[in-house]
């Protein structure tokens, strides 16, 4: 077992402890930190551990903010929001530890081909189903983007990291969001800058104040990138991106694909609307829209399926049915016909006794004349 120590930006090595938390592995890192695959030493069970970066703790205004708002995101209970266990510090560590999700991100799922468009929408429903909760206790998250996205491998979704989580103030409106647009503009690091950047909604390039639409807007992003393979806003520099953000429209999903469903198109062109009073006002309309698009999509399959068996077994049915009621009908009429029958015979029989009793007396006639 190794204690940690001191402080350093270097990985940490297997076996570290950090509180009751031992690190077994590196899981992945980013800008918002390093995270680790650990065991809780207490209650037996893997943890995720994600370590806050230097110059993230180094300003402790940011840091006591932040602390603050993870106290927030804790206290959402929601099965696609990332369970978050503790917040602590150990040795100059700043560290949050939170449920391990076995299972991708949707980065990685994008990587690998994409979601088919009933998985875009099941993982659109629940990634807005995880924002209205947090939009619910006035948090905003400010950050959703695929590499905040994780799916299992049971298809349940995770909503992660509200390291830039911002509480809204009840009845007050919200501060400008200034850190967006320094972010932006002065950090180099190409894997981290552009990853937000390419998200972020217009209110927040232009460092002003954001709200719940800010989500709309960039949940909006993550649905045309999975539907389209790629993203509505694409640029050589951050600066080209900004532009484009603020002052383009992207190319409409149905012009980029004939699977796309013209109501998708609507309610992604609905969410990246740059006039926020334009946008969905409220998350829990947009996973709406998604989920009546689902169900609709889902029967008209099960139609296309089932159709023709279907026809055919009404066409063997009506058939059944008819000669069912034919043989109902013929039972019904059965003494009816057999007095017919019996009234034909019968005068068929006096036809014929009549035509035999004419020709007797012709007989008769011609051979009193002859003689």
């Amino acid at each position: 077992m190794i204690v940690c120590g001191c402080l350093t930006d270097m990985p940490l090595a297997p076996n570290t402890r950090l509180g009751r938390y031992e690190i077994r592995s590196l899981l992945r890192e980013g800008g918002m930190g390093e995270v680790y695959l650990a065991e809780d030493t207490t209650l037996r069970h893997l943890v995720a551990v994600k370590l806050l970066p230097i110059e993230f703790t180094a300003d402790q205004d940011r840091l006591r903010r932040f602390e603050r708002e993870a106290f927030a995101a804790s206290s959402l209970n929601h099965p696609n929001i990332l369970t978050i266990h503790e917040i602590g510090a150990e040795n100059g560590h700043h560290f949050i530890a939170t449920e391990f999700i076995d299972g991708e991100s949707l980065r990685q799922r994008l990587k690998d081909g994409g979601p088919e468009l009933h998985e875009v929408l099941e993982i659109g429903m629940q990634v807005a189903s995880a924002l209205a909760a947090a939009h619910a206790a006035r948090i905003v998250h400010r950050d959703i983007k695929p590499e905040n996205i994780m799916v299992r491998k049971d298809g349940i979704v995770k909503v992660l990291d509200f390291g830039l989580a911002k509480l809204a103030e009840h009845g007050q409106k919200s501060a400008p969001d200034t850190e967006a647009l320094t972010r932006a503009l002065h950090h180099t690091a190409p894997g981290v800058v552009m990853g937000t950047v390419l998200y972020m909604s217009p209110e927040q390039a232009r460092g002003k104040e954001t709200d719940e639409r800010t989500d709309v807007w960039s949940l909006g992003v993550v649905l045309y990138e999975m539907v389209a393979g790629r993203l509505p806003f694409e640029g050589e520099t951050k600066t080209d991106v900004l532009g484009l953000i603020l002052h383009k429209e992207p190319p409409p999903l149905m012009h980029l694909g004939a699977h796309v469903p013209a109501e998708l198109d609507r309610i992604v062109t609905k969410a990246l609307r740059k006039d926020k009073e334009e946008r969905y006002q409220v998350v829990k309309d947009l996973g709406l829209d998604l989920k009546s698009l689902k169900q609709r999509l889902e029967f008209e399959a099960e139609l296309d399926r089932t159709g023709s068996p279907e026809r055919n077994g009404q066409t063997r049915g009506a058939a059944a049915t008819t000669g069912q009621a034919e043989h109902r009908r013929s039972r019904r009429d059965r003494p009816g016909r057999r007095r017919a029958a019996r009234l034909t015979r019968h005068r068929a029989r006096n036809t014929s006794s009549r035509e035999s009793c004419g020709t007797s007396a012709a007989r008769r006639w011609r051979w009193r004349r002859s003689c």
